[in-house]
């Protein structure tokens, strides 16, 4: 079967893309070896934050403000709330660079931010304690995406546009010959004039078929869900937060509809390959400890564990994007170590990536995300 552009993964940036291609009018195929949206990846657990005054860099800013336009145009056009304005509260030491970016990028692109001292956060939010060096940033215009809803979103939108969506197809060979791609699957052949690599952890695989070697690094994390007081917690008084701390970086979620405090942790994590059994949420003793270390310190009033999940993370060693056309063929689009925070962005990156595949170019600048840095 004839495609103009095959994608290779469907999930958070994958599902994203074929959306805008077969919007633009391309006869799109998305594989995924799974059915979307599915927990091989990094976009399931119900909910991501999104945050525009950016604590890993003020060069992510145009594009995160960007994602917030296409993500208000998705609602509309799925007729479905998938944000919830919850405000985000950034906490940590004032001279951290994760607050001093924050503080930068609010007051160079003018985004609406709220410096607090410890006391006054905790008088706002009685379910906070904060050691009195802490600041807090607070984004009231921030808040929370319902990620597997955008995946569901993204996917029949792009249904409706003509996109074939193949589940449980794993690709086990790609060969280019020109403008001529050939792609196997365990069971079919397809062939394309263009492809999109957006495989999460396994586009290490992927790419090595393209003769391309990235620095990925896919590793296991840990997420949970705690029983809380709804008066204090609930999504409607409390917001999402991102806390930098002694012990690391933590972040997590009001609790919505009832579902009680979500929390994780950013950095850390054990190396893995995702074709591996990877431990399950409880089978390390350290899944739930560190979680409930970080509660007892800054919200000791969520003590009783629900239950939790893993996930993966696909790092490069900057903790940036890769986003860039393959160096060698110039009709392959890649998008890949979104370092687990990545799925805020991928409106933007679907759109970029369907652009970078119709004319090699953006109207957002993405060049911090290019493959020639490593």
């Amino acid at each position: 079967m004839n495609y103009d552009v095959i994608v290779i993964g469907a999930g958070s940036m994958g599902m994203a893309a074929g959306y805008f291609l077969s919007k633009s009018g391309k006869k799109t195929l998305l594989l995924d070896s799974f059915t979307p949206p599915h927990n091989k990846g990094s976009h399931h657990g119900d909910t991501r934050i999104i945050r525009y005054a950016y604590a890993e860099g003020e060069e992510y800013v145009p594009f995160i403000l960007r994602a917030k336009e296409l993500w208000t145009e998705l609602e509309q056009e799925i007729g479905k709330q998938l944000f919830i304005q919850t405000g985000v509260l950034s906490s940590g030491n004032q001279k951290s660079d994760f607050i001093q970016n924050i503080i930068n990028s609010s007051r160079n692109y003018s985004l609406p931010l709220t410096l607090m001292e410890a006391n006054d956060i905790r008088k706002k939010w009685p379910g906070i304690t904060l050691p009195n060096e802490y600041v807090g940033c607070f984004e009231p215009t921030s808040g929370v995406l319902k990620s597997e809803e955008i995946i569901k979103a993204y996917q029949v939108l792009a249904e409706s546009n003509g996109a074939t969506i193949q589940t449980n197809s794993r690709v086990r060979e790609i060969k280019i010959n020109g403008d001529n791609i050939t792609i196997k699957t365990d069971t079919q052949t397809f062939y394309s004039d263009s492809l999109v690599v957006s495989a999460g952890a396994w586009s290490g695989d992927i790419l090595s078929m393209l003769e391309l070697k990235l620095p990925l690094k896919p590793i296991r994390k840990t997420f949970a869900w705690f029983n809380a007081d709804e008066e204090i917690y609930n999504h409607h008084r409390f917001p999402a937060f991102a806390f930098a701390t002694s012990r690391g970086l933590y972040y997590g979620f009001p609790s919505i509809d009832g579902a009680g405090i979500k929390v994780g942790r950013h950095d850390g994590g054990k190396d893995i390959h995702p074709d591996k059994q990877i431990a399950e949420f409880g089978e390390l003793v350290e899944d739930k400890r560190e979680l409930e270390e970080f509660l007892h310190t800054f919200m000791p009033k969520i003590n009783q564990l629900k239950y939790g999940k893993t996930c993966m993370y696909t790092l490069t060693p900057d903790d940036k994007f890769i986003i860039d056309l393959h160096p060698k063929y110039s009709n392959v689009a890649i998008a890949s170590g979104f370092s687990g925070h990545g799925f805020k962005f991928s409106s933007a990156v679907g759109q970029a990536l369907s652009r970078l595949i119709d004319s090699g170019k953006n109207d957002v600048d993405i060049s911090h995300f290019k493959i020639n840095r490593f």
